[in-house]
């Protein structure tokens, strides 16, 4: 049974939606706004808003944490670490949350899943 066990599924095996939600969350640091379906920038905003929160104190538990949670140990890796604690963060310093916002564009032509923006909001 799977009670209490939070999360979408994707449709795919739990190693494939691990490495779909890391590279939704590394192209979100990189280009600042990612186009995807809804159901998946609805589970990975909530990742985005914690890593903001946490690079916020920039210690060297927070980079621990957010470079697990980016995945990997390549030097790109470490550049998404260094963009989110020198870039992002220092952005919402004053900000207490709600770091992303979501705007719905379309709907997708193949299949009709909606289509939305998820972006940083620039205050």
């Amino acid at each position: 049974m799977r009670h209490r066990i939070g999360g979408r599924q994707f449709g795919l095996a739990s190693d494939a939606r691990i490495a779909l939600l890391k590279g939704l969350l590394r192209s979100m640091i990189i280009y600042k706004k990612i186009e995807t379906t809804e159901a998946r920038a609805k589970e990975i905003q909530p990742m985005v808003e914690k890593l903001v929160t946490r690079a916020k104190d920039d210690s060297v538990h927070s980079r621990r944490i957010a470079r697990a949670a980016i995945g990997g140990k390549s030097a790109s890796d470490e550049d998404i670490v260094k963009e989110l604690f020198t870039v992002i963060a220092p952005n919402f310093k004053d900000r207490p949350g709600g770091y992303t916002r979501m705007a719905h564009k379309s709907v997708r032509r193949g299949d009709g899943a909606p289509v939305v923006v998820l972006e940083f909001v620039n205050d």
